[in-house]
């Protein structure tokens, strides 16, 4: 992903419950991609984000795949502290 399309719109898909009887979709919109990525990674469990899906300007990143756009250097936002994401875990 460029640098630029960390700005727009973005919408994430994933399931926030671990039980598999009530496992339903949700749909969030975000007017810009970093928020996006910043929720999926900061806020969702790992099983979540290992299941989310990500869609900007039509391109889609799966699971994995959105991890790697909150690492990169192009990425706009301050980023939570190590300590922080490792209790979320």
């Amino acid at each position: 992903m460029d640098a630029k399309h960390y700005r727009n719109e973005a919408v994430l898909f994933f399931c926030k419950s671990t039980n598999s009887k009530y496992n339903s979709l949700i749909f969030r919109r975000f007017t810009r991609a970093s928020e996006a990525i910043r929720y999926a990674v900061e806020e969702l469990t790992p099983k979540a984000l290992a299941s989310c899906s990500l869609e900007v300007d039509e391109q889609h990143f799966f699971g994995r795949e959105i991890r790697p756009l909150y690492d990169s250097a192009d990425y706009p936002l301050r980023r939570r502290p190590i300590k922080e994401r490792a209790h979320r875990a």
